[in-house]
């Protein structure tokens, strides 16, 4: 078969593969394959996504250019209203470059929409209501939390439509997907287990705990072998063995009182991998802190904290790994833990949210996204 791809194109994909083989990291290979010259890089962000306070940021998708400086570039319109006209609380935000539509879950429905033409396909609501989804890495299927209710449902990412509900006793919450997309990670706030359901059969397959309390926010290492969890109570975090199942370690921050968080209920709201893996970083309330911990020991040490300008809930990094985006809206380099830009809107006002996603463009197309957790991408 005669090759269809132009040859610089063909140049750059040689030239990655054998990088890659000389570097021995297949991890790094993917990587450069999937971002070549000229692709553009955006940061977005859906609001209100700290509770309803329009104050911080407004009502719909923001988007910012992450290559100029974090700059905002334009505010895509949403629906999402409630009944009396006000926008509806965010609870999660997912994309896929594959299929380059971006959805994001109110308490009551979700809404897909058309990253090219910016329009909104449709919205539909959802038994029990909504929570924070995930998607699979092939755009095709969205697991779904009941909104505090017992149940996930698994939805046609296309379509919206049911495929299977799925019963779980545990108040469903945070919903994860694992990099290679065989696993999704269920987790309620009633329970201290996480639920591992396989995404082909999309029956529950394993569980992983239980940990001390209920698991509130929470991410996994790329080989999807680690899962490292908030808990209630708890200002740190805990670390279970996927493969095994079992409690591995109690994480707890040093120096700081746990204090009286504002939103929440819990002390540390907020827990990502770095995409390399080497660093947990885990948000404090309280404190206003994002604390950072080695992740080349085990248990993982901490090693330094960073003020930011409210209480954090949530924390992610870009694809690259070179900077971390805490809930509280700033852009932290992650080499000099120094601030390097913050998300304002096209007012100048503060952008705060704990749904937000990066899009890669090529010529004006989605071509990859990330996750709105914190998740590791070592394969």
């Amino acid at each position: 078969m005669k090759n269809s791809l132009p040859s610089s194109r063909r140049d750059f994909i040689k030239a990655s593969l054998a990088a890659a083989v000389c570097s021995g990291s297949l991890g790094s290979l993917a990587r450069a394959a999937a971002t070549p010259a000229g692709t553009r890089r955006y940061l977005y962000v859906a609001v209100p996504a700290i509770r309803n306070y329009l104050e911080r940021g407004g009502h719909g998708i923001l988007v910012f250019d992450i290559d100029n400086g974090h700059k905002f570039v334009k505010r895509i319109p949403a629906m999402g209203l409630a009944k009396d006209g006000r926008p509806q609380n965010v609870k999660g935000c997912v994309a896929s470059g594959v299929t380059g539509r971006i959805y994001v879950s109110t308490l009551d429905f979700m809404a897909c929409t058309d990253m090219v033409t910016d329009k909104i396909l449709w919205e539909k609501k959802y038994e029990g209501g909504c929570d924070r989804m995930a998607i699979t890495p092939d755009g095709k299927v969205i697991y779904m939390p009941g909104l505090e209710k017992d149940h996930w449902l698994v939805l046609d990412a296309m379509t919206g439509d049911l495929i299977k509900k799925i019963d779980i006793v545990a108040a469903s919450h945070n919903t994860l997907i694992s990099i290679d997309g065989k696993y999704a990670f269920l987790a309620g706030l009633k329970n201290p287990s996480l639920r591992v359901a396989d995404t082909k059969t999309h029956t529950i397959v394993r569980e992983v705990g239980p940990f001390t309390a209920a698991i509130r926010p929470f991410t996994v290492n790329g080989k999807g072998t680690l899962a490292y969890v908030n808990v209630n109570g708890l200002l740190g975090f805990e670390i279970g063995d996927i493969t095994t199942g079992k409690f591995l370690h109690r994480v707890e921050v040093k120096g700081f009182n746990i204090g009286v968080p504002k939103r929440h209920g819990c002390p540390s709201h907020g827990i990502g991998l770095t995409p390399n893996e080497k660093e947990v970083w885990v948000c404090d309330g309280p404190n206003q802190r994002l604390h950072i911990f080695d992740n080349t020991v085990m248990p993982p040490k901490q090693v330094a904290s960073i003020e930011v300008r409210d209480d954090p809930g949530w924390i992610t990094f870009s694809l690259d790994g070179k900077v971390a985006y805490p809930s509280t809206g700033e852009v932290i380099d992650i080499a000099t833990r120094k601030v390097v830009a913050t998300l304002t809107d096209e007012t100048g006002a503060a952008v705060h949210s704990e749904k937000l996603v990066e899009i890669h463009f090529a010529n004006g197309k989605p071509v990859r996204n990330g996750d709105q957790f914190g998740i590791g991408r070592v394969t």
